[in-house]
């Protein structure tokens, strides 16, 4: 019973990250799109200032996505969650969300102060990475080993 009770504060904690950081990304574009925070304020400074956000912000979405897609995969991470279930997806789930989120949040508020929609296009495919990752009840059975994920031949 203490398992179940554990996992389900994990479960709790991965799906506020996820939904939170959905209502932050929303929030922001609301504000931005009702004219309360001002966009397109860096609009007009140096290309090369644009140009350095956009190639990191390019390079990390690039290489989070797939990275946070195929984290649990990784020898290493799948070891520790078959040893250590709940406190391994804990670790691993906050790693994963935050290596989509954290360029979400980043590239969106980048789109409204740069006004270029690369930014914007990156937001959007996080976005929908994300969907990959949910945290549900089920998933996050399979992911700690607490059930096997059943497939019929």
């Amino acid at each position: 019973m203490n398992d179940s009770i554990y996992m389900n504060k994990v479960r709790t904690l991965l799906q506020i990250l996820f939904y939170g950081t959905l209502a932050v990304v929303l929030l922001f574009v609301l504000l931005f799109e009702t004219g309360f925070l001002e966009d397109g304020l860096l609009a007009a400074e140096s290309a090369r200032v644009e140009f350095v956000f956009l190639t990191v912000m390019e390079l990390l979405t690039v290489a989070c996505i797939p990275l946070a897609l195929m984290l649990f995969k990784f020898k290493k991470v799948e070891a520790h969650l078959k040893q250590r279930h709940e406190e391994a997806l804990q670790k691993w789930g906050v790693l994963r969300l935050f290596m989509l989120q954290v360029p979400l949040v980043v590239n969106t508020v980048l789109y409204y102060l740069f006004l270029n929609t690369s930014f914007g296009y990156m937001a959007i495919i996080l976005f929908l990475s994300m969907a990959f990752v949910r945290p549900t009840k089920e998933r996050c059975d399979v992911e700690a080993f607490i059930t096997e994920d059943v497939q019929e031949s």
